[in-house]
């Protein structure tokens, strides 16, 4: 069974899209192929991989279902957020201090790779600096002193606390207790990014095929087989990087991530002043609650204002709707502004929250599971996907051996269970515990 394409394989009608830098279309795979590596994905994962790869003089092969950057990576809130969904703490708790250790001293690289192939390739893509976290409760800002204090003990002092007052002076809301800037964090127009990272593996040798969907994945092959609709491609290593969007095309993957889906809509244009008085540093932000919201100014100064989240990755009926509400929370200044795009797309869920990485076989590799820290812990997987294939598994071997968590109840109750969790701890986040 294929990966689903929504349509024709055309990017999802996002301000993305609708802003994107020129980019060629790609030819389908036809025939019969060989080559070194193929990489099943073209989002930021497997963009990576084969961009590591070929800069290292690897013949990559990469195989995308619709367009490059179609998923998760090109619909985005283009935030760089350090770190992964689950915290420092839960890591060192469920896997101990060297694990925790080892996770600390690269929760900054994917944002470190990223600003490397913007500035190498020359990718025009809005990168702009600094990213807040903020507090609505008392407690929020507990949550926030822990998390600098815990960072800090890891020798990373990139985070400065910000009270009501100095938060006033980054975001024009009163809604907030506060908040945490980290100044390493940043944004960017993700789908640019991608079509950037795409061009500069072709640059180094890569072949990239778009709308080539894959329908079956042989892993246990002595090289594996992999095959499209029109064609099929033979390869010394294979690595999975499909996420949220490769379906039950590989059974040994499709327990491990639940598809969630998330919204983000843009604004009209708003005028300089009003931009600079919602986001005076031109920053980005996203609050703590469980199920938040997170928000930054494009290149153009509309308001991107993303949240929301639903489990099995479908699409509510009216996602303007549903943010609205939020962002006039936040910003009553908005209430009267136009709302000229709205989008949904998928991210892939792992139930610990911390990425999945590993292999099937012995020459099929894969990363998933970002669960919502995509921008950056992708391009650090992609890097230690292709150190591994190209001769140090050091630090695959690590994540390799974490053990993943299966959700409770399997397939059938996953979903249900997950919504259950949800209603409580947004309870919680109304609560204010």
């Amino acid at each position: 069974m294929a990966a689903s394409y929504a349509g024709n394989g055309s990017h999802t009608g996002s301000y993305y899209a609708a802003s994107a830098n020129p980019s060629p279309e790609r030819p389908a795979l036809t025939g019969e192929h060989d080559t070194e590596i193929c990489v099943v994905g073209a989002g930021y994962s497997g963009l990576s991989t084969a961009l590591h790869l070929a800069e290292k003089g690897h013949k990559v092969t990469m195989l995308e279902g619709a367009r490059v950057g179609w998923g998760a990576s090109g619909r985005n809130g283009g935030q760089i957020v350090n770190g992964l969904n689950a915290s420092l703490s839960t890591i060192e708790k469920r896997y101990g201090r060297d694990t925790a250790t080892f996770v600390a001293s690269l929760v900054q690289e994917g944002g470190e790779i990223i600003r490397e192939r913007v500035a190498r390739y020359d990718i025009n893509c809005d990168l702009k600096q600094g990213n807040i976290f903020t507090a609505i409760t008392g407690a929020h800002m507990r949550e926030l002193e822990a998390r600098q204090k815990l960072w800090q003990g890891y020798g990373i002092d990139n985070q400065v606390m910000l009270d009501k007052s100095r938060l006033r002076e980054h975001i024009g809301s009163d809604f907030y207790a506060g908040g945490l800037l980290d100044t390493t964090g940043g944004h960017i127009h993700p789908l640019n990014l991608a079509l950037g990272e795409a061009a500069a593996v072709e640059r180094n040798g890569g072949v990239i095929h778009e709308m080539s969907p894959v329908i079956s994945v042989d892993t246990q092959a002595a090289r594996p087989v992999v095959k499209t609709e029109k064609g099929t491609i033979r390869c010394d290593r294979l690595v999975l990087c499909g996420n949220a969007y490769l379906g039950h095309v590989v059974p040994e993957l499709a327990p491990r991530v639940m598809p969630v889906s998330t919204q983000i809509m843009a604004t009209e244009p708003l005028s300089e002043e009003l931009a600079a008085e919602l986001l005076p540093k031109d920053e980005c932000v996203e609050d703590v609650r469980y199920i938040l919201d997170y928000y930054r100014l494009s290149a153009d100064k509309r308001m991107l204002f993303g949240g929301g989240t639903v489990y099995g990755g479908t699409d509510p009926k009216d996602i303007k709707a549903k943010l609205k509400r939020n962002m006039d929370k936040v910003f009553p200044q908005l209430k009267s502004a136009r709302i000229d795009y709205a989008w949904s797309g998928n991210f892939a869920l792992s139930f610990s929250r911390v990425p999945q990485m590993g292999r099937i076989g012995a020459n099929t590799y894969f990363a998933h599971g970002y669960s919502g820290h995509g921008v950056t812990g992708s391009h650090t997987f992609g890097r230690i996907l292709a150190e591994a294939i190209h001769g140090d598994a050091s630090r695959f071997d690590v994540f390799a051996a974490l053990p993943w968590i299966p959700f409770p109840g399997g397939r059938a109750l996953r979903v249900p269970y997950s919504v259950m969790g949800s209603w409580y701890y947004g309870l919680r986040d109304r609560l204010g515990i």
